[in-house]
């Protein structure tokens, strides 16, 4: 088994979930009292959430590559970003880190691509909705439309995950914007929706009208896949 390394903390309530679903599948794949072997760097998310509103990607990105070289250093032997948004800066890591890395858009779009899906829709903090480089990645790899939520349902989608999901907190009225915003991208001609936020799915884990897509998820299978390859 190949130890897989997690850059987490951002925030930790989503890395606790990527804790346990990696051991979990490994424990469903090979039975017996079998769990992962991994090692992982966990971040302030305080601070991390500083840098990205004030728009310092550069000192994001030396970051990432620093937690990168600490699981090398740990034994890892290949990265896992427990987040979404901070992929933004994961261009060059492997070679900067001199460690391998899953990225979390190809386990979402390997499994959308899976399932035959053309046009789906994006939720996520703002910089990755707005940001070009997911839904970018999705189009260029993976032939998929991305159509992402109105200017007014981006920002209260960005809030809740910023002012609720990140510190625990789950309300039924988040839980019901969300659904009406995930409602809006369906009327448009959304066949599925992406979790482009490893918090969403701590809120909202299935809708009537269409599939969800947790990245956490799907990342996390992934991660074991490989570890087992």
């Amino acid at each position: 088994m190949k130890t897989i390394g997690l850059i987490g903390g951002m925030s930790w309530e989503s890395s606790g979930a990527y804790y346990t679903l990696v051991n979990r599948e490994v424990r469903e794949r090979l039975g017996g009292s079998h769990s992962a072997s991994c090692v992982m760097v966990s971040f302030d998310f305080q601070e991390i959430e500083d840098l990205q509103y004030a728009g310092d990607w550069e000192a994001l990105r030396e970051r990432m590559v620093e937690a990168g070289r600490r699981l090398a250093a740990g034994g890892a032997d290949f990265a896992v970003l427990c987040t979404n948004t901070m992929h933004k800066v994961m261009e060059g890591f492997e070679a900067a880190a001199g460690l391998p890395f899953l990225h979390i858009v190809d386990a979402a779009g390997e499994a959308l691509r899976a399932d035959g899906l053309k046009r789906v829709g994006l939720l996520g903090t703002k910089f990755t909705m707005e940001g070009g480089f997911y839904a970018d990645r999705l189009r260029e790899r993976f032939g998929l439309e991305v159509l992402v939520p109105e200017a007014e349902d981006r920002a209260a989608v960005n809030d809740v995950i910023y002012g609720e999901l990140v510190r625990g907190v789950i309300r039924e009225e988040s839980r019901a914007r969300y659904s009406a915003v995930v409602d809006g991208l369906v009327d448009r001609g959304a066949r599925g929706i992406v979790l482009g936020c490893t918090e969403i799915g701590l809120l909202i884990r299935e809708h009537p009208r269409v599939p969800l897509y947790d990245t956490t998820v799907l990342h996390a299978k992934a991660a074991v896949k490989r570890a087992l390859e």
